[in-house]
């Protein structure tokens, strides 16, 4: 659907550092820059990004790739959107390809056309905010919240029209299908009427939901009159593009200034949001009404490690949203808390003291999530035993969830110090929850296994194999990692790395499909006088080999420049003796092989024992065992290794 030329006009512009940081913040570290992995919960950052080579590697769940592979992992897109995204990102105007049919444009991707009817959906609550109706009723009332033209635009704000189907006349005339409209939660159909059907959204404020990278994917639209048969806030339903438990509003607006801040704070509604926005705060996103998700919480590590909770001056709702603490915690996050004066919101209160008394009240009233635990139950637990008990569980409760365990000490320190009791008590708690956990997992692995045991000794030899396999795996690897990193380098005058081990693996046949197609890659490369540098992997549209390549050329650790420059502590590198590298490489290779033969041989003689074939047969496989043998002699002395058979 998209031309070449501007895929190859992406490719060129499109940088790996740029990219990422739309989504995860970076930080340097060596030659690469580092962050926590945005495709799996971890404490420590495994996620490497090298602007030079334009790629990024997880060294926890593998995750790898280029600029356009990264869009399409972390957006959960195909090629083409990835590079329309990517496009938009970097103002390159996108070409169709010339033999594009009406029949190719009825099978492009759903997910594009619910992107560009919620588009047109959205620009039409705009324009009605310029009709008589808008301007009276919708954009007065934005008006009246303090609502300027600049924020109303900036959060694509706007009026549904009061009326049955003003959307869906104006969606059919623009061309959309009814079908369509219906997918995107746009219109209604009527229950056992298939041929009525009507808009979702009438006589409604509405408030546009995007995703990450700023496309719609929803609407919420807020009711203006008394009306108490109808609920205040109605939503887009659940979708192809939107899902509730993955999205929180306003993170578009927000992630850059999230990373900028390294802290988010997290608001109820719509209007908290852009109230903050209008105070001069951005960080802030909003989990909508709903409880708080563990997508959500996901998605907010991966601008930053710190939330604060913004909780309105209503004590029992406070105590009731209080497990939103406890995941936050569990998802690796420090939690703060600020409550507002009795019968406030942050966006009624920033209204009411004015931008800069609401940014200092968020500075001063912060407290970690202890400190605002412990005070919310303090009053009320002070005299009496029992509920004093239950404050001290629900704040060991919480403590067990924090996974960072220097964290949590200090946590535990200060605990015992607000609540007047010892340390030693509160680890005592935590301990037993410990324990218990572990116990659960126990069981329930025994229970797991008890099937494998079963099983076991059926597959021992299977398991053999697979061990022969892996060791083989490794070690090919290693092979191809030192053919893409150092081929055209010397191990001696007259032969180059890659001359030297495609000569001594050329009768070896590799088993990992994946090696055999580099090898394969690489050979033709060279018979076209091509040299086949790292790079020329990955303009490869394997996205395996792509892959592969990458982790070979990427590494976890890099040791300081300093270490040399300023310490004049020297290290011994790979490449400063390579020829032995190599050499011992192919022995290890070699070594594998044999050693899966050997056993493949004695399975065979064991065999033939066991059917009392004829002696010759079982002589001949004996024969092959000892040839064997001696080869793995030979290698082993050749490596230095002695071994008493």
């Amino acid at each position: 659907m998209i031309s070449r030329t501007t895929t190859e006009k992406v490719k060129e512009r499109a940088d790996i550092e740029d990219v990422v940081n739309d989504y995860v913040p970076l930080k340097k570290k060596g030659q690469n820059l580092w962050a926590c992995c945005p495709f799996h919960n971890e404490s420590t950052p495994s996620f490497s990004v090298s602007p030079p080579k334009q790629i990024y590697k997880c060294f926890g769940c593998g995750k790898a790739g280029d600029p356009i592979q990264f869009v399409m992992d972390i957006e959960g897109i195909g090629f083409n959107e990835a590079i329309r995204h990517l496009a938009k990102k970097y103002g390159i105007e996108i070409e169709e390809e010339k033999q594009e049919t009406p029949e190719a444009i009825q099978a492009y991707n759903e997910r594009e056309s619910l992107y560009i009817v919620l588009n047109f959906a959205k620009e039409f609550f705009q324009n009605n905010l310029k009709t008589e109706e808008g301007r009276s009723i919708g954009l007065s009332y934005f008006k009246e919240r303090g609502f300027n033209q600049s924020i109303i635009d900036k959060f694509d704000l706007g009026y549904a029209l009061d009326g049955w189907d003003h959307f869906l006349k104006a969606g059919k005339e623009a061309g959309h299908s009814e079908d369509l409209m219906l997918k995107a939660g746009l219109i209604l159909q009527k229950e056992g009427d298939p041929e009525r059907r009507y808009d979702r959204f009438r006589g409604r404020v509405t408030f546009t939901i995007h995703n990450l990278g700023g496309k719609p994917i929803g609407f919420g639209a807020r009711i203006l009159t008394q009306d108490k048969k109808q609920p205040k806030y109605i939503n887009t339903p659940e979708t192809e593009v939107y899902h509730k438990s993955d999205t929180l509003y306003g993170v578009f607006q927000a992630k850059k200034s999230i990373r900028e801040k390294d802290n988010c704070y997290l608001v109820e509604g719509y209007t908290d949001v852009i109230s903050m926005h209008l105070a001069g705060i951005e960080n802030v996103v909003a989990s909508s009404g709903t409880s708080l998700t563990e997508n959500q919480i996901k998605l907010i590590k991966r601008f930053t490690d710190n939330v604060t909770v913004l909780y309105d001056g209503d004590s029992a709702g406070i105590k009731a949203s209080l497990r939103g603490i406890d995941m936050i915690l569990e998802g690796g996050l420090n939690v703060k808390a600020v409550v507002f004066p009795q019968g406030e919101d942050p966006d009624s209160y920033a209204r009411k003291v004015g931008s800069q008394a609401f940014a200092d009240y968020l500075t001063q009233k912060a407290q970690d999530f202890i400190a605002f635990k412990i005070g919310l139950y303090a009053e009320e637990a002070a005299k009496d035993p029992i509920k004093q008990a239950d404050l001290i569980r629900q704040v060991v409760s919480s403590l067990a969830k924090i996974p960072d365990p220097i964290i949590r000490t200090v946590y535990v320190r200060q605990s015992a110090s607000l609540l007047d009791i010892e340390e030693e008590i509160i680890q005592t708690e935590l301990n037993k929850i410990f324990i218990k956990g572990d116990k659960d997992k126990y069981y329930k692995d025994q229970r797991e296994n008890t099937v494998e045991t079963k099983l076991e000794d059926t597959f021992s030899t299977i398991e053999t194999a697979l061990s022969h396999a892996s060791l083989i795996y490794i070690q090919e690897r290693e092979m191809m990692r030192l053919l893409v990193n150092y081929g055209f380098e010397m191990v001696s005058e007259q032969t180059s790395v890659c001359e030297y081990l495609l000569q001594e693996t050329s009768e070896l046949s590799f088993e990992t499909p994946v090696f055999r197609k580099i090898l394969d890659l690489y050979q033709t490369a060279l018979g076209n006088r091509i040299i086949p540098q790292p790079d020329f992997f990955l303009s490869s549209e394997d996205q395996e080999v792509k892959k592969e390549i990458i982790g070979m050329i990427t590494r976890k650790y890099e040791l300081s420049t300093l270490w040399e420059s300023r310490h004049q502590i020297f290290t011994h590198h790979e490449a400063d003796d390579l020829a032995k590298t190599v050499y011992d490489n192919v022995l290890h290779l070699k070594k594998k092989v044999i050693k899966k033969l050997l056993e493949e041989a004695r399975q065979k003689i064991k065999e033939a024992e066991n059917q009392k074939l004829e002696e010759s047969i079982i002589s001949e496989r004996l024969e092959i065992y000892m040839e064997l043998k001696k080869f793995q002699t030979e290698i082993d002395r050749q490596l230095g290794i002695v071994v008493s058979y």
